[in-house]
């Protein structure tokens, strides 16, 4: 089976980032490749910048990557 690489978050109640908001979670995805999920994360993450609890990461199927 081929990986998957899935970029998730979004704004959450607070900077301890345990519960996100609702209605403001997002899912982008399935990537085939780490790279193109990385370019995702990072349009996303630009986008998002100025909202201090908002976060999003890269997630393999399985694995997360930091």
């Amino acid at each position: 089976m081929p990986e998957r690489y899935w970029v998730i978050g979004g704004e959450y109640e607070t900077t301890a980032f345990d519960r996100l908001l609702d209605g403001t979670k997002q899912i982008l995805g399935p990537y085939r490749d780490v790279d193109d999920a990385k370019k995702a994360w990072e349009s996303v993450a630009v986008e998002t910048r100025s909202i201090c609890n908002a976060r999003f990461t890269i997630v393999r199927e399985g694995l997360a990557l930091n």
